[in-house]
């Protein structure tokens, strides 16, 4: 069962997904945590995309921050509202918010 895993802080370190294993889980950027998406960390690509599994970012976040989907890594996939409810509904057997 996939676990789809909210995360909507942009902070250095988060204990419960650094604990978590690739493949068990997709993430899912909202709120502020879609600057993970767009913004570099030392000039690299985020940790938090480099945990080896699939990574969304909701667009409507996105916009409201004044990010533009061309920003985003091309790691991210990019998904609107409708697209959110398809992938909480048939991909995901549980959700997690961090």
């Amino acid at each position: 069962m996939k676990v789809g895993v909210f995360l909507s802080e942009h902070t250095k370190s988060n204990d419960t997904l650094d604990r978590l294993s690739a493949g068990s889980f997709s993430l899912v950027l909202v709120q502020n945590g879609v600057y993970f998406a767009a913004l570099k960390e030392d000039g690299q690509k985020s940790s938090v995309l480099s945990k080896g599994t699939k990574v969304y970012a909701l667009s409507e976040d996105l916009e409201s921050r004044g990010l533009e989907p061309s920003q985003v890594d091309s790691g991210v996939t990019v998904v609107n509202y409708d697209g959110l409810v398809d992938l909480i509904f048939n991909e995901f057997g549980k959700t997690i918010w961090l």
